[in-house]
């Protein structure tokens, strides 16, 4: 090997050679058609490994119910706890913010709220959320996005509320019928977001 050949040789690209064989090696028990899909050909060997990286934190990553990913669990009272009066709701207001800011450090996003009322918010999250089985990723890059209107179960809610014009259109097309009326959601809410 010449001194010019010696200089311009980079001893990362074998680490990021070495790192990247013992990342397939791992990840070889979860291999299947989906993971043969993914053209890695087009990432350098270092964006590669992080691609592998992240596949097999997912993979190794255990499935708990959302309360269970808090130490310990998160635990909070039933709904009807809270009288129906909404202006002696303040205890559920406030322990419904501090449960999204809970939710929130744990990396759940709580999308399109703003049709549902404290006390509906509380009881999603109290009856679907917490108790709903999900892979816990122990990464600060990934997010888990909860969508509070499920637009296949409550299109007309969507449509309503949260949809595009393009979006209105579109569903207009493929069902031959008029979109309700574009309508202000009734609940703003500033929600803790994802970090762009």
């Amino acid at each position: 090997m010449s001194q010019h050949e010696i200089q311009s040789f980079d001893f990362d690209d074998v680490d990021h050679l070495m790192r990247n064989a013992e990342l397939r090696n791992q990840l070889e028990p979860y291999f299947d058609e989906a993971i043969c899909r993914v053209n890695v050909g087009a990432f350098s060997t270092a964006k590669e490994n992080e691609f592998l990286e992240s596949m097999l934190a997912w993979e190794r990553a255990p499935v708990l119910p959302i309360a269970e990913w808090f130490d310990p669990p998160l635990s909070l009272p039933l709904p009807d706890t809270f009288s129906d009066d909404p202006q002696g709701n303040g205890d559920l207001h406030t322990l419904l913010w501090d449960t999204i800011y809970r939710l929130f450090e744990k990396r759940i996003v709580l999308d399109f709220t703003e049709h549902l009322t404290d006390r509906e918010l509380y009881q999603l999250i109290f009856r679907d959320i917490l108790p709903s089985e999900e892979k816990n990723l122990d990464s600060t890059e990934s997010y888990l996005h909860w969508d509070c209107v499920d637009a296949s179960r409550h299109p007309h809610i969507w449509l309503c509320y949260y949809a595009s014009e393009e979006e209105r259109e579109e569903w207009v097309r493929e069902h031959n019928e008029l979109a309700p009326s574009k309508k202000t959601p009734p609940h703003c809410r500033q929600l803790p977001r994802r970090p762009l």
